[in-house]
């Protein structure tokens, strides 16, 4: 990732690419390609594919919209930070880290939405691929009924449960603790 592949007036950048510094630079490790993006092929796409090594055995690479579930590593007041484990329906041979700013975290009054009780390190939050990000994470939003967070813990340990789209509630205690909740599939 991040090696310059060509000058990007020569080619139409593809997937897996970004441009920098009038550059076209892969994004992922992967084998570039070429091909044609009009029926003339006069003009070029330059795209990487994913490697499916041993180190990436089923070629699993987030997508923008894609449906992904991560763990909460760690928050901030501006953002939390998730190691993504599942992509669509397939279980990730390597980890992809994601991040979801406090704008999107929810749909509706999003200067609102408060990260720290939104979520909690070691919730499992089920997000959308919302930005291919930079070379490190994916831009995530859960402002959706059927994303945010779907197991989680309370400082006991433990399980949560859902009460309402902002709450969950212990098993044990019956405690209540603020959360940016997934509506149940």
């Amino acid at each position: 990732p991040g090696q310059p592949l060509a000058p990007s007036s020569r080619y139409i950048p593809g997937t897996g690419v970004h441009i920098f510094h009038y550059e076209i630079c892969a994004s992922i490790v992967g084998i570039p390609q070429l091909s044609p993006s009009s029926p003339s092929g006069l003009e070029q796409i330059l795209s990487v594919l994913p490697c499916t090594d041993s180190t990436n055995k089923n070629g699993i690479l987030p997508q923008v919209g894609a449906i992904v579930l991560g763990k909460v590593t760690r928050i901030t007041h501006i953002e939390a930070t998730l190691a993504i484990f599942v992509v669509g329906e397939a279980v990730c041979t390597d980890e992809f880290k994601g991040i979801i700013r406090r704008e999107d975290v929810r749909a509706f009054l999003k200067d609102k939405a408060k990260i720290l009780s939104s979520f909690k390190p070691g919730d499992i939050v089920r997000a959308r691929i919302i930005s291919l990000g930079d070379q490190s994470k994916y831009f995530l939003s859960t402002a959706s009924n059927d994303l945010g967070v779907i197991v989680a813990h309370s400082e006991s340990g433990d399980p949560l449960n859902p009460l309402s789209w902002h709450e969950m509630v212990s098993q044990s205690t019956d405690m209540i603790e603020e959360r940016k909740v997934a509506k149940p599939m």
